[in-house]
């Protein structure tokens, strides 16, 4: 089987592209991060700190996840509610950040996407698939920006769906989550020894996606 890992900080444009690039070759996709919103999704409806790592492992036996193709659209079910797009708020992806840094949490999902890997071709994305989940992919790619164009893309991006973005703010939540994803205990955010680095600062979606897609093409 092939694999494919995706790392980056958030806001580097993993999950669009990686989405697109899986269906363009013909792998399945794993949002690997939308298994770690969808917990942090559960702690914050719980009244459960994300920080707290004991109450989140309490949660744990509670939590059963789905991913599902729907139309060609991967969606993800919280105990069997579509949660695909609750799990795209802010606030939610600051809990998913707090609830990735506890071990229970990364064991809970290990052996799932690891399972994933090992029965069919998948592009996988998060920020530890080269590093932990899968450390032996076939093709492991870094992807980056600066926080500046990925806080511009996120500003654009939320207000085409018609919400206020105020970019200082949003260049400061970017920040925090680096900060946060770059220093936890357990499997930080960290550029494989072995992976590509590929900064899309410079260049559109398009644009990254071809230089993406030619990357994968060539080493695999």
């Amino acid at each position: 089987m092939i694999s494919i890992a995706i790392d980056g900080p958030s806001g580097a444009g993993k999950s669009t592209l990686a989405r697109r690039l899986a269906a363009d070759l013909g792998y399945v996709y794993v949002d690997t991060g939308a298994m770690y919103r969808s917990i942090g999704l559960y702690a914050v409806r719980c009244g459960v700190d994300p920080h707290d790592a004991a109450a989140v492992e309490a949660l744990l036996p509670r939590i059963k996840l789905e991913i599902r193709l729907l139309e060609g659209t991967q969606h993800i079910y919280l105990n069997g509610e579509d949660v695909s797009e609750a799990i795209r708020a802010e606030a939610i992806g600051m809990a998913a950040s707090a609830v990735s840094a506890h071990p229970a949490v990364r064991a809970f999902l290990l052996d799932t996407q690891r399972g994933l890997a090992c029965s069919q071709n998948v592009l996988m994305d998060g920020r530890d698939i080269g590093t932990v989940v899968l450390p032996d992919a076939t093709v492991k790619i870094y992807l980056t920006a600066s926080a500046e164009a990925r806080a511009d893309r996120r500003c654009r991006e939320l207000r085409q769906k018609g919400q206020d973005a105020v970019y200082e703010t949003v260049l400061a939540d970017i920040r925090q989550r680096d900060d946060q994803d770059m220093h936890r205990a357990i499997a930080p955010l960290k550029q494989a020894e072995d992976a590509i680095r590929i900064d899309t600062s410079e260049i559109d979606f398009d644009q990254s996606f071809a230089l993406l897609r030619r990357t994968i093409l060539e080493h695999i």
